[in-house]
């Protein structure tokens, strides 16, 4: 029986799920921040308008769709910690569609109501949605021993 090298700790790191988790975590955390933020700005223009700019008003299945959009991120999350090679090919599919979506909203919402939303849009969603992208792929492609029993 050959001996095989140990694997380096940069293999292992790189087979980790846990960290594509953490990666998808970080931008789940970045869109929560960048409605955190759309909502301040929209209250400081109603403030500083007092009051005279229209209120937003949304329907109860208006604000289901927003819970449940949200709510994706986190099931984004969970199911990158199972880990399989399936289970990653999900994450970055419903990844990349949610990263998408939002940084177009946010776009779209800083076009309307000002470039700073747009930029946090970027910031805070796109950037480590982009990492966490990458993070996933390389995952996916690596060529390791926690892909055989899939």
């Amino acid at each position: 029986m050959p001996l095989q090298p140990a694997p380096s700790p940069q293999d292992l790191a790189m087979n980790n799920p846990n960290k594509v988790a953490l990666f998808w975590l970080t931008t789940a955390a970045g869109a929560v921040l960048f409605v955190t933020f759309q909502l301040f700005f929209y209250v400081n223009d109603f403030v500083r308008a007092q009051g005279t700019t229209p209120a937003i008003t949304f329907e109860p299945g208006v604000l289901w769709m927003f819970s449940a959009f949200y709510g994706c991120w986190i099931v984004t999350v969970l199911i990158a910690l199972i880990g399989t090679r399936t289970s990653q090919w999900v994450v970055l599919v419903l990844g990349s569609l949610l990263v998408v979506l939002n940084t177009l909203g946010g776009i779209a919402d800083g076009l309307r109501d000002g470039w700073y939303l747009a930029f946090s849009a970027i910031f805070f969603i796109t950037l480590p949605g982009v990492f966490a992208i990458a993070v996933t792929w390389r995952h996916i492609n690596s060529k390791g021993n926690n892909h055989v029993y899939q």
